[in-house]
């Protein structure tokens, strides 16, 4: 074997050594990805995902999907006639758009159990309705009715145990039910959230379309790598944080403040950057965590 090919091996070598104790530490443990964004509309990324947590799955961990389907959705309403609205960045849910929003998560989810399967990997595409997992009540924007938009007000996670005890990958459609039995179309961050609460996940890991987290949007310099959960809130506090970034940073903030160890935010247009956050020392995207774990972050 020639020298370079040799350096290329041991390359490969030094990175399965570097994973080896992210593969100790998480075995055995649940960790909730939200899966969304340019990663679900691109064929190549999309197969990267899926890859990854067929990965994650494989050597040991027990991830759950949860999706959305947003501009999908969108491209199905607007092939009915129908322009899709927006307040506040929530979309105005009647009748019909509820329909075509179940519908088209429904196909999007069954997709991505066939992309886990051809792996090798068992996986079971459900929704919120199923086993009562997301209780909903109407959400309101401002005061404002946007029809049928879900706020997640209880999780039985019942059903995703058992499919994880029976050694099933778990893809969830953030779609939920309120105590009348009526549908609702649920922000798939706040499901995401909702989810990984309720199962106490190790970690929860929000794939988007930036690279993670700034100070100052429009300065590159002022990336952070690692926050904690109080760090995350002053930066709210003080305005620091807006647009979209906003709510996603509030989630992820509840999250450690109920139960999760460790939030990402991940660059999705990134190919295997849930392996690269998750297995490497470096990690590519944001990261909150616990505020007793400064310390030994450095932090």
């Amino acid at each position: 074997m020639q020298n370079k090919d040799m350096d290329t091996v041991l390359q490969k070598a030094e990175v399965l050594i570097e994973a080896l104790p992210y593969i100790q530490r998480f075995n055995r443990k649940i960790i909730v990805v939200k899966y969304g964004g340019s990663a679900m509309t691109n064929e190549e990324l999309q197969h990267n995902v899926i890859k990854d947590v067929t990965l994650l799955k494989l050597v040991g961990f027990k991830p759950i999907i949860v999706h959305g389907g947003g501009k999908e959705i969108s491209r199905w309403v607007g092939k009915v006639g129908k322009e899709a609205q927006f307040v506040n960045g929530l979309r105005v849910t009647d009748d019909e758009t509820m329909e075509i929003a179940e519908m088209v998560l429904g196909r999007v989810n069954k997709h991505l159990v066939s992309m886990v399967q051809e792996l090798g990997v068992k996986a079971v595409g459900i929704s919120g309705k199923d086993g009562g997992l997301l209780q909903v009540e109407k959400k309101y924007s401002d005061g404002q009715d946007i029809g049928y938009v879900g706020e997640v007000t209880a999780v039985d996670p019942k059903v995703l145990y058992d499919l994880l005890e029976k050694d099933f990958l778990p893809i969830v459609a953030p779609i939920g039910l309120d105590a009348h039995f009526d549908t609702y179309n649920i922000n798939a961050d706040d499901a995401a959230c909702a989810i990984a609460k309720a199962v106490g996940a190790e970690k929860l890991a929000f794939l988007t379309d930036i690279e993670g987290l700034y100070k100052d949007i429009n300065d590159k310099s002022t990336f952070i790598s690692r926050l904690t959960a109080a760090q995350a809130e002053e930066l709210i506090e003080e305005g620091f944080i807006g647009g979209g970034m906003l709510p996603k940073l509030n989630n992820c903030t509840s999250a450690i403040r109920n139960g999760v160890k460790r939030v990402h935010i991940l660059d999705g247009r990134i190919p295997h950057c849930l392996l690269l956050e998750i297995f490497t020392n470096q990690g590519i995207g944001t990261a909150i965590i616990e505020d007793e774990d400064a310390s030994s972050m450095g932090l």
